[in-house]
């Protein structure tokens, strides 16, 4: 980076959830996380201030059989102090290994 030095502090976060179980095992979740820190420096000068963002979203997971899951995600960004706010959507396929409930 011709002779510059990029550094930045650590980012930290933090997560609650909160989750109700049905009673054919699948479930559902509302999810909040806040972050904060990530301060960035060229050449020990500060180059943008910290960051500070709040996510706010839901899963849900539904049982295909005894070992396998389908699992339904969706977040957003509710603020952010540096813009960098998305929104986010997801599928995915769960196994669960051994002998499961």
């Amino acid at each position: 980076m011709g002779g510059n030095s990029l550094s930045q502090h650590p980012v930290y976060s933090t997560q609650t959830h909160t989750i109700y179980y049905f009673q054919n095992t699948a479930w559902i979740s509302v999810d909040a996380t806040y972050f904060t820190g990530g301060q960035s420096y060229v050449n020990g000068n500060p180059i943008s201030g910290s960051q500070e963002n709040w996510r706010f979203g839901t899963t849900m997971s539904y049982p295909v059989n005894r070992e396998n899951s389908i699992r339904l995600s969706a977040s957003t960004g509710a603020y952010s102090r540096t813009n960098n706010s998305y929104d986010l959507y997801g599928i995915s396929w769960q196994y669960r290994f051994g002998g499961g409930l």
